[in-house]
């Protein structure tokens, strides 16, 4: 599973990105050595970064598996869907607990079941057909804090409606996304009422971001920021972990 951030353990460092930045720009927590360079987004995750903690892959709910028993064409070619509990049900053997771990293992599991009762000496490969579980951990006020997976292409607004959106306590100028590139941590803040209002565009959100929204956390690395109104554009730092 990809790795996932909190904001945590880290502190503010190195550099910042501020998109649409005066010649001046506000004092940042205090910290020496900050720069302002252009930047108008979070950087993508390229695909060593998606791919990272991912060796071995560890089955997840939603993904989709390919299923041969060698020998019995009726239990071969079979395709089965995890489900959110990271249970699959296959016949003769019923239902097991695969999320967490590698197609390999989910195998010998099988294998276990069908040995002695079904089939003298059982070799059952699985693969990997549909990964579905990359996921986005959302966190803070919204209705439904959790790990959701990301099934095609999502945004900041669609991770949050999958979170079953806002509570009465939620600050929707204090929306921050964290996510790792190339070993560096970042972290963004939004503003999803300028979103609303056409002023800037939806980002996407990938596979291992995490979505802050507006609790203690977001305020201490932004909390200059958050002074300043209307957000006009988002505000990306760079963290540093070493602090």
């Amino acid at each position: 599973m990809p790795r996932l951030k909190s904001i945590a353990p880290y502190s503010i460092g190195l550099a910042l990105l501020l998109a649409g930045c005066a010649s001046s720009s506000p004092d940042i927590g205090g910290a020496p050595g900050l720069e302002v360079v252009a930047g108008d987004a979070l950087p993508e995750p390229t695909v060593a970064d998606l791919a990272a903690n991912e060796r071995p892959y560890r089955v997840g709910p939603f993904d989709i598996l390919t299923i041969d028993v060698f020998g019995s064409e009726e239990l071969s070619k079979k395709e089965v869907q995890v489900d959110a509990s990271g249970r699959m049900t296959f016949p003769l053997i019923g239902t097991l607990e695969v999320a967490g771990r590698t197609p390999g293992e989910v195998g010998e599991m099988m294998a276990d079941r069908f040995r002695g009762r079904y089939i003298h000496d059982p070799q059952v490969t699985v693969n990997l057909k549909e990964i579905v579980s990359q996921t986005v951990t959302i966190s803070g006020e919204v209705k439904k804090a959790g790990v959701y997976p990301i099934v095609g292409r999502m945004t900041l607004m669609t991770a949050i409606a999958s979170a079953e959106g806002w509570t009465e306590f939620s600050k929707k100028g204090e929306v921050v996304v964290l996510r790792t590139v190339e070993g560096q941590d970042y972290a963004a803040l939004y503003d999803v009422r300028a979103i609303e209002k056409g002023r800037y565009a939806d980002p996407e959100i990938f596979a291992s971001d995490v979505v802050v929204v507006g609790n203690s956390n977001s305020r201490r690395i932004f909390k200059d920021f958050l002074a300043a109104t209307p957000l006009l554009a988002p505000v990306v730092l760079l963290l540093d972990r070493n602090n």
